[in-house]
C-alpha cells in the first residue's frame, strides 16, 4: 500500500509552486511606521490652527506651546518606559509636585517669608536635592514592587496619595514663591532663542529613543515587557533593569518638576493634580502598549504634541475653557481611532 508521500495528490502539492506573498507581505511593515501614525492627525490639527487663527503658525506661538509641552513630556518619557518594561507608575503625577516643595523646603531659611524652610542646605543644592528625592520615590516603588511583590498599580496608586498629602503638609498647602535662583534657572532661560526646557526635553527623548534602539539594556526593556519570564531565561536581570526604569522615572518627573517650577516661578499648591490622565492618554495614543513590550518614545512624543496643540487651537480660537475637558477626551479617542488605522495593527 503506497504511504501518503507517494500519492498524486502529495506529489501535486510538493511540485505546486509557493503561493503569492499577501500585499502586507510584500509591502510595507505598516506595523514599524506605529509610531509615525500620529503625524496626519499633526498635519491636520496644523491646518485646523492656521485657519482658526494665522497667530497659530508664527515661531512665537509654537515655541510657546513646545515649552508648555515640556513638563508633561518628561512624564509620559518616564511613563512610557515604565509602561515598555511592563509595569506602570502612578506617582509620577505627584512627584512632579512634591520633589519641588521638599528640596525647597531644605534649603529655604526658617525666615524665608510667608514659607519657612530648614535652611539645612545652599540654596544652590535645590536642584540636586529634588532629583535625588524623585529617585528616592522611585527606589521606594522599586522596593514594594520587586522585593515584597506588591501589585504595582495599587503601590504607585498609594504612593501618589501619600506623596500629594505630604505636598499639602509640607508646603501648607499654600504656593511657594520665594525660590532659590538655580532652581529657577532651567524653567526661565533661553539658549539660543529657544527655552532650555524645550533643549533639555529634545535631547532626553532623543538619547532615550537612542538607547532602545541601539544599546543592549535598552532593547532588554521590550524584552522583558513582552515576556519577562523568557527575558530571564535569555540571562537578562529584569529586577535590576526595572528598578533603574522605576528610579529613572521618579527622576524625570522630579526634572520636569524643577522645569514646571522655573517656569512659573512658583511651586503651586497643587502642581501636577489630575495630570495622570493626560500622561497616559499621550502615551497611548502615541502607540505605547498598556501591555508591555511594545512603543517606541518617538511615538510618545507625538501623543503629547496631539494634546498640547488641541489646547492651543481651543485657546486661539476662543473656547470657552468649560469645554476643555470635553474636547480633550473626544480627540484622545479620534486620534486613538486614527492610529490604530492608520499603524496597520489588526483589531482582535
Amino acid at each position: 500500500m503506497p504511504t501518503s508521500t507517494d500519492s498524486p495528490a502529495a506529489n501535486e502539492a510538493a511540485t505546486a509552486p509557493a503561493p503569492p506573498q499577501s500585499s502586507q507581505q510584500r509591502g510595507i511593515d505598516f506595523s514599524r511606521l506605529r509610531d509615525l501614525s500620529l503625524v496626519p492627525v499633526l498635519l491636520v490639527l496644523g491646518l485646523i490652527g492656521f485657519i482658526v487663527s494665522p497667530a497659530f503658525l508664527t515661531a512665537d506661538n509654537l515655541i510657546g506651546v513646545a515649552q508648555q509641552s515640556t513638563e508633561l513630556s518628561l512624564l509620559v518619557l518616564a511613563q512610557a518606559l515604565v509602561l515598555i518594561v511592563g509595569r506602570m507608575d502612578l506617582s509620577l503625577e505627584s512627584t512632579i509636585g512634591v520633589a519641588p516643595v521638599i528640596a525647597v523646603w531644605m534649603v529655604l531659611p526658617s525666615d524665608a517669608g510667608r514659607f519657612s524652610g530648614l535652611g539645612l542646605l545652599p540654596g544652590s543644592f535645590s536642584v540636586p536635592l529634588c532629583l535625588l528625592v524623585g529617585a528616592l520615590i522611585g527606589a521606594m516603588n522599586a522596593f514594594l514592587i520587586l522585593k515584597l511583590r506588591l501589585n504595582g498599580f495599587i503601590v504607585t496608586l498609594g504612593a501618589l496619595t501619600m506623596l500629594r498629602g505630604l505636598h499639602i503638609a509640607v508646603s501648607e498647602g499654600q504656593s511657594i514663591v520665594d525660590l532659590p535662583p538655580s532652581f529657577t534657572y532651567l524653567g526661565q532661560t533661553s539658549w539660543l532663542g529657544v527655552p532650555a526646557a524645550v533643549w533639555i526635553t529634545g535631547l532626553l527623548f532623543a538619547a532615550g529613543g537612542a538607547a532602545l534602539s541601539w544599546l543592549r539594556h535598552g532593547r532588554a526593556l521590550y524584552a522583558i515587557g513582552g515576556n519577562p519570564e523568557a527575558a530571564r531565561t535569555a540571562g537578562i536581570r529584569v529586577d535590576r533593569i526595572v528598578c533603574v526604569v522605576l528610579i529613572l522615572a521618579g527622576v524625570l518627573a522630579a526634572l520636569a518638576g524643577i522645569l514646571y517650577t522655573g517656569h512659573y516661578g512658583s511651586v503651586s499648591a497643587n502642581q501636577g493634580s489630575g495630570w495622570i490622565f493626560q500622561v497616559f492618554a499621550a502615551t497611548v495614543i502615541g502607540g505605547v502598549s498598556l501591555n508591555g513590550g511594545k512603543g517606541t518614545l518617538l511615538g510618545a512624543l507625538t501623543g503629547v504634541l496631539t494634546l498640547q496643540l488641541v489646547v492651543n487651537i481651543m485657546t486661539l480660537g476662543g473656547v470657552p475653557p468649560l469645554w476643555n475637558q470635553f474636547l480633550n477626551g473626544a480627540i484622545i479617542i479620534v486620534a486613538l481611532i486614527i492610529s490604530r488605522f492608520a499603524s496597520g495593527e489588526k483589531q482582535e
